[in-house]
Protein backbone atom coordinates (compact mmCIF):
# COMPACT_ATOMS: atom_id res chain seq x y z
CA UNK A 1 0.00 0.00 0.00
CA UNK A 2 1.77 3.45 -1.22
CA UNK A 3 1.87 5.72 2.05
CA UNK A 4 2.33 9.42 1.87
CA UNK A 5 3.49 11.01 5.27
CA UNK A 6 2.40 14.64 4.74
CA UNK A 7 3.92 17.45 7.13
CA UNK A 8 2.52 21.06 7.37
CA UNK A 9 4.10 23.41 9.63
CA UNK A 10 1.90 26.65 8.77
CA UNK A 11 1.54 28.74 11.87
CA UNK A 12 -1.99 29.87 10.02
CA UNK A 13 -4.45 26.75 9.34
CA UNK A 14 -7.27 28.72 7.79
CA UNK A 15 -5.61 31.19 5.13
CA UNK A 16 -2.06 29.41 4.69
CA UNK A 17 -0.61 29.24 1.05
CA UNK A 18 1.56 26.17 1.60
CA UNK A 19 -1.25 23.80 3.17
CA UNK A 20 -3.30 24.94 -0.07
CA UNK A 21 -0.68 23.65 -2.19
CA UNK A 22 0.01 20.27 0.56
CA UNK A 23 -3.37 19.43 0.25
CA UNK A 24 -3.09 20.12 -3.51
CA UNK A 25 -0.86 17.46 -3.57
CA UNK A 26 -2.69 14.89 -1.34
CA UNK A 27 -5.80 15.01 -2.98
CA UNK A 28 -3.74 13.86 -6.23
CA UNK A 29 -2.09 11.27 -4.39
CA UNK A 30 -5.76 9.98 -2.80
CA UNK A 31 -7.05 10.08 -6.37
CA UNK A 32 -4.79 7.24 -8.25
CA UNK A 33 -6.14 4.89 -5.94
CA UNK A 34 -8.12 3.97 -2.54
CA UNK A 35 -4.67 1.90 -1.27
CA UNK A 36 -3.05 5.42 -1.36
CA UNK A 37 -2.87 5.79 1.96
CA UNK A 38 -1.83 9.31 3.86
CA UNK A 39 0.07 9.94 7.29
CA UNK A 40 -0.59 13.57 8.32
CA UNK A 41 1.13 15.32 10.66
CA UNK A 42 0.38 18.93 11.71
CA UNK A 43 3.48 20.20 13.86
CA UNK A 44 1.66 23.68 14.30
CA UNK A 45 -1.64 22.25 15.54
CA UNK A 46 0.33 19.12 17.60
CA UNK A 47 3.87 20.43 17.98
CA UNK A 48 6.51 18.12 18.78
CA UNK A 49 8.49 19.25 21.75
CA UNK A 50 12.21 20.52 21.38
CA UNK A 51 15.00 17.98 21.77
CA UNK A 52 14.94 17.20 25.45
CA UNK A 53 18.48 16.34 25.73
CA UNK A 54 21.42 16.84 22.57
CA UNK A 55 21.91 12.67 23.55
CA UNK A 56 19.07 12.33 20.87
CA UNK A 57 21.34 13.43 18.21
CA UNK A 58 23.04 9.95 18.43
CA UNK A 59 22.18 6.45 18.24
CA UNK A 60 21.71 4.91 20.94
CA UNK A 61 25.16 2.88 20.31
CA UNK A 62 27.01 6.07 19.45
CA UNK A 63 25.94 8.18 22.84
CA UNK A 64 28.31 8.69 25.93
CA UNK A 65 28.25 6.62 28.88
CA UNK A 66 26.71 9.62 30.80
CA UNK A 67 24.36 10.40 28.09
CA UNK A 68 20.52 9.52 29.44
CA UNK A 69 17.30 9.67 27.26
CA UNK A 70 13.74 9.69 28.96
CA UNK A 71 12.02 6.15 27.75
CA UNK A 72 9.41 8.76 26.27
CA UNK A 73 11.29 10.74 24.40
CA UNK A 74 13.02 7.77 23.17
CA UNK A 75 10.04 6.38 22.20
CA UNK A 76 8.90 9.53 20.37
CA UNK A 77 12.02 9.56 17.99
CA UNK A 78 11.74 5.62 16.81
CA UNK A 79 7.86 6.63 16.27
CA UNK A 80 8.85 9.70 13.93
CA UNK A 81 12.07 8.04 12.18
CA UNK A 82 10.14 5.07 11.49
CA UNK A 83 7.16 6.78 10.07
CA UNK A 84 9.84 8.63 8.12
CA UNK A 85 11.03 5.04 6.85
CA UNK A 86 7.82 4.05 6.19
CA UNK A 87 6.59 6.75 4.29
CA UNK A 88 6.83 6.17 -0.07
CA UNK A 89 6.95 9.93 -0.41
CA UNK A 90 7.25 13.00 2.05
CA UNK A 91 5.45 16.18 1.26
CA UNK A 92 6.72 19.21 3.78
CA UNK A 93 4.85 22.36 3.98
CA UNK A 94 7.77 24.56 5.00
CA UNK A 95 6.78 28.47 4.74
CA UNK A 96 9.81 31.22 5.12
CA UNK A 97 9.53 32.18 8.75
CA UNK A 98 11.71 35.22 9.06
CA UNK A 99 13.57 34.03 6.16
CA UNK A 100 13.71 30.40 7.60
CA UNK A 101 11.91 27.66 8.59
CA UNK A 102 9.28 27.17 11.25
CA UNK A 103 10.36 26.17 14.52
CA UNK A 104 8.13 23.42 14.63
CA UNK A 105 9.51 21.70 11.61
CA UNK A 106 12.79 22.15 12.40
CA UNK A 107 12.20 20.67 15.82
CA UNK A 108 10.65 17.11 13.73
CA UNK A 109 14.06 17.90 11.54
CA UNK A 110 16.28 17.30 15.00
CA UNK A 111 14.40 13.76 15.88
CA UNK A 112 15.00 12.42 12.49
CA UNK A 113 18.17 13.50 11.24
CA UNK A 114 20.19 11.19 13.75
CA UNK A 115 23.89 9.92 12.70
CA UNK A 116 23.87 6.23 13.27
CA UNK A 117 20.24 5.58 12.23
CA UNK A 118 19.12 8.21 9.37
CA UNK A 119 22.50 9.43 8.37
CA UNK A 120 25.57 7.60 7.65
CA UNK A 121 28.34 8.03 10.61
CA UNK A 122 29.99 3.91 11.51
CA UNK A 123 28.66 2.18 8.53
CA UNK A 124 26.64 2.18 5.71
CA UNK A 125 23.00 3.37 7.25
CA UNK A 126 21.04 5.18 4.71
CA UNK A 127 17.63 3.69 4.74
CA UNK A 128 16.16 7.88 3.42
CA UNK A 129 18.46 7.48 -0.12
CA UNK A 130 16.97 8.10 -3.05
CA UNK A 131 13.26 8.53 -1.34
CA UNK A 132 11.11 10.97 -2.61
CA UNK A 133 10.22 14.34 -0.93
CA UNK A 134 8.17 17.40 -2.46
CA UNK A 135 8.69 20.58 -0.29
CA UNK A 136 6.56 23.32 -0.76
CA UNK A 137 8.22 26.69 -0.01
CA UNK A 138 5.96 29.62 0.43
CA UNK A 139 7.68 33.04 0.63
CA UNK A 140 5.67 36.63 1.31
CA UNK A 141 8.32 38.45 -1.34
CA UNK A 142 10.25 37.03 -4.42
CA UNK A 143 13.01 35.04 -3.74
CA UNK A 144 13.64 33.51 -7.26
CA UNK A 145 17.06 32.94 -8.44
CA UNK A 146 18.54 36.22 -10.39
CA UNK A 147 16.41 38.45 -7.54
CA UNK A 148 17.85 40.94 -5.16
CA UNK A 149 15.92 38.04 -2.36
CA UNK A 150 17.38 35.23 -4.09
CA UNK A 151 20.23 35.14 -1.12
CA UNK A 152 18.07 36.19 1.80
CA UNK A 153 16.20 32.74 1.09
CA UNK A 154 17.79 29.90 3.71
CA UNK A 155 14.61 27.87 3.71
CA UNK A 156 15.44 25.76 0.68
CA UNK A 157 19.21 25.48 1.31
CA UNK A 158 18.57 24.81 4.39
CA UNK A 159 16.10 21.97 3.78
CA UNK A 160 18.09 21.11 0.65
CA UNK A 161 21.20 20.37 2.85
CA UNK A 162 19.81 18.27 5.51
CA UNK A 163 16.58 16.44 3.23
CA UNK A 164 18.95 15.98 0.17
CA UNK A 165 22.99 16.06 0.90
CA UNK A 166 22.71 14.69 4.85
CA UNK A 167 19.79 12.02 4.68
CA UNK A 168 19.75 11.32 0.64
CA UNK A 169 16.50 11.98 -0.20
CA UNK A 170 15.22 12.80 -3.72
CA UNK A 171 14.29 16.40 -2.85
CA UNK A 172 11.53 18.35 -5.35
CA UNK A 173 11.12 22.03 -4.43
CA UNK A 174 7.73 23.59 -5.03
CA UNK A 175 8.51 27.26 -4.58
CA UNK A 176 5.41 30.20 -4.01
CA UNK A 177 6.68 33.54 -4.11
CA UNK A 178 5.13 37.36 -3.16
CA UNK A 179 1.90 35.33 -0.48
CA UNK A 180 1.63 38.52 1.07
CA UNK A 181 1.47 40.43 -2.28
CA UNK A 182 -2.69 41.10 -1.32
CA UNK A 183 -1.54 41.78 2.31
CA UNK A 184 1.67 44.58 1.76
CA UNK A 185 0.63 47.43 0.21
CA UNK A 186 4.21 47.92 -1.40
CA UNK A 187 3.65 44.67 -3.16
CA UNK A 188 -0.03 45.53 -4.56
CA UNK A 189 1.39 45.80 -7.77
CA UNK A 190 2.58 42.34 -7.97
CA UNK A 191 -0.79 40.29 -7.22
CA UNK A 192 -0.76 39.29 -11.20
CA UNK A 193 2.36 37.52 -10.57
CA UNK A 194 1.66 36.15 -7.27
CA UNK A 195 -1.49 34.24 -8.69
CA UNK A 196 0.34 33.22 -11.46
CA UNK A 197 3.31 31.49 -8.88
CA UNK A 198 0.59 30.08 -6.59
CA UNK A 199 -1.08 28.67 -9.93
CA UNK A 200 2.41 27.59 -11.18
CA UNK A 201 2.72 25.28 -7.93
CA UNK A 202 -0.91 23.56 -7.79
CA UNK A 203 0.15 22.54 -11.60
CA UNK A 204 3.46 21.47 -10.32
CA UNK A 205 1.88 19.27 -7.37
CA UNK A 206 -0.99 17.58 -9.33
CA UNK A 207 2.03 16.42 -11.87
CA UNK A 208 4.53 15.29 -9.11
CA UNK A 209 1.30 13.72 -7.31
CA UNK A 210 0.15 11.42 -10.10
CA UNK A 211 4.19 10.82 -11.02
CA UNK A 212 5.24 9.78 -7.94
CA UNK A 213 2.44 8.48 -6.46
CA UNK A 214 1.72 6.50 -10.31
CA UNK A 215 5.20 5.18 -10.28
CA UNK A 216 5.08 2.92 -6.57
CA UNK A 217 3.76 -0.45 -6.90
CA UNK A 218 0.48 -1.57 -5.87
Amino acid sequence: MPQLLHLDSSADPVRSISRQVTSRFSDGWHSIGTDHSVIHRDLHLNPLPHLPTSALHWAPHLRAADEHVEASAEALQIELIEELISADVVLIGAPMYNWSIPSTLKAWIDYVHVPGITVPFDGDTAPLVGKPAVVVTSRGNDYTPGTDGASADHTTAQLRQVLGVALGMDVHFVPIDLTLAARVPALAPRIPQAQASLEAAFVAVEGLALQLGGALPR
